[in-house]
């Protein structure tokens, strides 16, 4: 477990809701906003909190829309990705800056890609974990069987009401149960499970989470004008990611215009903690350079 003492807790009003952001590092270090997934919440970050701010970095880690703390439309309609685009934006007018270093892993690296094609000049560089490109993920999930069986519990998850009732279980037990199953041995220790559940129990989090994938589906984000993506791009990978095919890694680099790619052969879907210190430094040489 990481440092977490000098961490600061604030609440940001963006685009209607409130959101509970963490902020560590210097108070006058370049802001980079961390944006988290599926099933997690800003802690998701942990483990690069202490090496990004080494690197005078003001970290911003969102619990986004729906998560632990922050605020929880109750809507379906309110968690399209274009809402939750507009989350980011007003995170990073809340910056003082026109402009962010954004990385996002699962989930927010999927709102993350979809800032770039949709508001690309807001994106100084970006850093993808374990997500493909959007266009390209929607290819395989039509060709690519390897891809169509590995997500079956996206459709699972558009079932109403029963999710949410079957992952809350056992006071989230066996939803964490089910998430350590998807790391290594070691990916998650007892005590992160224990922060994981605490989180999962917020009123209404659970429904609140799958809405995402609800949403996805039923209110696809409109096209762009281009499928490039303008902004200097890094995409790590873990190639034992049991959700996400490796497949989709080249062709989502060959849609970057300044694009750069690091695969990660032990790491799991999970490869922000899994390869912590190789992606803790690849993050810190990222972004800080010129």
């Amino acid at each position: 477990m990481q440092n977490t003492q000098n961490i600061e807790q604030k609440i940001i009003r963006t685009n209607g809701i409130a959101l509970n952001v963490m902020q560590a590092g210097p108070k006058d270090g370049k802001p980079l906003i961390l944006l988290h997934g599926f099933p997690e919440f800003w802690y998701g970050w942990r483990h690069q909190i202490d090496h990004l701010t080494s690197k005078g970095f003001r970290l911003w880690i969102p619990d986004q829309r729906g998560y632990n703390i922050s605020d929880k439309p109750s809507d379906i309609f309110d968690y399209r990705m274009d809402e939750l685009v507009m989350d980011v934006i007003g995170l990073i007018n809340a910056t003082g800056q026109s402009r962010a270093m954004i990385a996002g892993h699962d989930w927010g690296a999927m709102v993350l890609w979809w800032l770039a094609l949709k508001h690309p000049d807001r994106i100084e560089r970006m850093a993808i974990l374990n997500v493909p490109h959007p266009r390209v993920f929607q290819r395989h999930l039509r060709f690519n069987v390897k891809q169509i069986a590995k997500s079956w519990y996206a459709g699972a998850l558009q079932v109403p009401f029963l999710p949410e009732r079957l992952l809350g279980l056992r006071d989230g037990r066996l939803f964490a149960r089910i998430v350590q199953f998807t790391g290594l041995r070691d990916t998650f220790s007892a005590e992160d499970l224990a922060r994981y559940r605490e989180a999962w129990k917020q009123p209404d989090a659970l429904r609140s989470m799958i809405n995402w994938y609800r949403a996805y589906m039923r209110y696809p984000p409109s096209k762009p004008v281009s499928w490039r993506i303008k902004p200097k791009t890094l995409i790590v990978w873990g190639l034992r990611d049991g959700a996400l095919s490796a497949d989709m890694v080249e062709p989502s680099y060959d849609l970057c215009d300044d694009g750069q790619r690091l695969l990660l052969e032990k790491a799991t879907h999970w490869v922000q903690h899994d390869e912590k210190e190789r992606v803790n430094q690849v993050l810190g040489q990222f972004f800080s350079a010129e």
